[in-house]
């Protein structure tokens, strides 16, 4: 009996050393957390206590002397009288820094942070406002036809709409086919949406399709390599598919037009021709006398040159007075509904890239618009610093993968710094007009990517984010984030929105240039057919004209003149004459 009894005894003493053992270790952990915890509220606290200032109040004391001081005037900060500190950088000589934004990097690093957080926040509360109004608008408009085998290489379905992988509903997807005058609509893996006007020609067991709708329970939404689809009723007959035919304009006939055009028949109407083209899921229907042809833009066709609408509509006279026929010559366009695919398909890279290029810019500068070029330019995605997931549902893949994985392009982020800089080995620079970019992050913050402010937003009536301040704030986080950037960029090219705009496609081969990637002229011309996107905000701009007041005009009018300044010294061309002091 003594034996077992000595080894119960020598048991329990070891339960017991275990037992301490794993209590100390849970306290040391909750101490640990307990003191993460309070660090970040009094960083928060910290953050909220500067924001809450009025425009002149809330600015540090160095900030209260450059607005007292013969440096400043109605006009802002004069560029060569600024009082500004010389910082040594091993990388470009020496760079003149202004005293405010060494004395506010601080505070500009606090409001960066609760950006981030207040972005999340705010992406979380807009979508969840967008689905109870579509749970209540979209109904199902087709007729299911079967459960069907998608090629990923060679989709049948080719126009990709949208991802949704928390709210998907067959509802929606079809509506959004229905907008674009498709015929079938597609779901796979319970949160893609795909559209188009020819069934796919394998058919599944129906058992394959099993993913249920992220947003519907009870419905399946296709499966892995599987497509649920439905046909679309007829809305309207053809008038809804005029209604979307637009005349793109007058252009000189190529001389192999039989060869670059796949498809045509005898032409009637425009109508006809334009629902031919459609129907055959062409981007382009042109008209050259009792002809019509389907394409694409080309290179040899790529309606860069617009010519009188006058040659496309009937005879001429020649040299000689004598009346002759130019319509052989010469053919009308116009832009159908269909979406050009050639460049919707994107990947990862296929070996990971020892070099990190950052897309940085300043939020309100056009950054995802930027990335949707770069993606369906060069055919593989960007990455983000964030993981923003309504962005990954419109099918910005790379918004999930780790910003250095390594399997995307460039990374976008909003970041400044030293440190943050540093950690990138080029970077993209864009710029926008401060102007215009403030007022599209205060959009972007009270009515989501694709929304205005109200003008109850921009007077500032009972609402919690007030204008001035965010303006006061923000203005000098725009003039910040470009000044580090130019101090700090190991390998930069500075990229102007507004030049982007003017010059797409030279300006986008400049960055895919940059990007070490080769040129594919086919998908820059699929680009420029696709230019905006899914990024044009809905409904009526916003009715305030210039919200900004004089005092708000002078600080950031003395935000310009340093940022242009700067650019100077590192012998970049300086901001574009529209931004300069109102």
């Amino acid at each position: 009996m003594a034996k077992p009894f000595f080894s119960l005894q020598k048991f329990l003493r070891r339960a017991q050393f275990f037992l301490f053992f794993l209590t100390v270790a849970y306290l040391m952990a909750g101490s640990l957390l307990l003191l993460q915890r309070s660090y970040l509220v009094i960083q928060q606290n910290r953050g909220t206590a500067w924001s809450q200032g009025s425009s002149v109040d809330s600015l540090t004391p160095v900030d209260q002397r450059i607005f007292q001081s013969t440096y400043w005037n109605a006009n802002g900060f004069m560029a060569g009288n600024l009082r500004s500190k010389s910082l040594t950088n091993s990388r470009h000589t020496l760079l003149d820094q202004p005293l405010w934004h060494i004395s506010r990097n601080s505070e500009l690093r606090q409001l960066r942070r609760r950006w981030f957080h207040n972005f999340v926040n705010d992406r979380e509360q807009s979508q969840g406002t967008v689905l109870k109004l579509q749970k209540h608008t979209v109904v199902n408009k087709g007729t299911y036809i079967g459960c069907f085998t998608e090629n990923v290489e060679d989709r049948t379905l080719k126009a990709t709409v949208f991802y949704d992988l928390r709210k998907m509903t067959i509802g929606h997807c079809q509506s959004a086919c229905a907008e674009r005058t498709y015929l079938y609509a597609g779901l796979a893996y319970g949160s893609e949406c795909y559209c188009g006007n020819s069934l796919p020609s394998i058919h599944a067991k129906e058992d394959e399709c099993n993913n249920e709708c992220k947003g519907e329970k009870g419905s399946v939404c296709g499966g892995v390599n599987r497509l649920s689809v439905f046909q679309l009723q007829e809305q309207q007959g053809s008038a809804k598919q005029r209604m979307n035919v637009t005349y793109r304009g007058c252009y000189r006939t190529p001389e192999n037009g039989t060869q670059i055009f796949p498809a045509s028949i005898l032409n009637l109407t425009t109508e006809i021709c334009s629902e031919f083209c459609s129907s055959k899921e062409y981007p382009l229907a042109i008209i050259r006398g009792l002809e019509c042809f389907c394409g694409y833009p080309t290179v040899q066709f790529n309606l860069y040159e617009r010519l009188d609408d006058s040659l496309c509509t009937g005879s001429l006279n020649d040299s000689i007075g004598s009346e002759v026929l130019r319509e052989d010559s010469y053919c009308s366009v116009y832009q159908t509904p269909i979406q050009d695919t050639r460049c919707t398909t994107r990947k990862f890279l296929p070996t990971k890239s020892k070099v990190f290029v950052a897309l940085s810019s300043f939020p309100g500068a056009g950054n995802t618009w930027v990335r949707h070029l770069i993606e369906h330019a060069t055919g593989f995605y960007t990455g983000s610093y964030y993981f923003d997931g309504t962005l990954y549902n419109k099918g910005f893949k790379g918004e999930k993968d780790h910003w250095r994985s390594g399997r995307t392009v460039c990374v976008k982020t909003h970041e400044s710094g030293k440190r943050e800089i540093e950690m990138y080995d080029s970077s993209i620079l864009l710029i926008r007009n401060p102007y215009k970019a403030l007022m599209a992050e205060f959009n972007r913050k009270c009515a989501g990517h694709l929304g205005y402010a109200t003008e109850r937003h921009w007077k500032s009536k009972g609402e919690t984010l007030k204008w001035p301040e965010f303006v006061n704030s923000y203005a000098s986080w725009w003039a910040s984030h470009a000044l580090d950037w130019l101090q700090y960029g190991k390998k930069l090219l500075v990229v102007h929105y507004e030049d982007l705009k003017k010059d797409l496609i030279e300006k986008l081969k400049e960055m895919v240039t940059f990007l070490n990637l080769p040129i594919n002229e086919d998908r820059f011309l699929c680009v420029e057919n696709n230019k905006d996107g899914n990024f044009k905000r809905l409904g009526s701009s916003q009715t305030v004209l210039d919200p900004f007041t004089r005092e708000m005009k002078n600080l950031i009018n003395g935000y310009i003149r340093t940022v242009d300044k700067a650019l100077r010294s590192r012998n970049f061309t300086g901001l574009p004459e529209e931004y300069m002091p109102r």
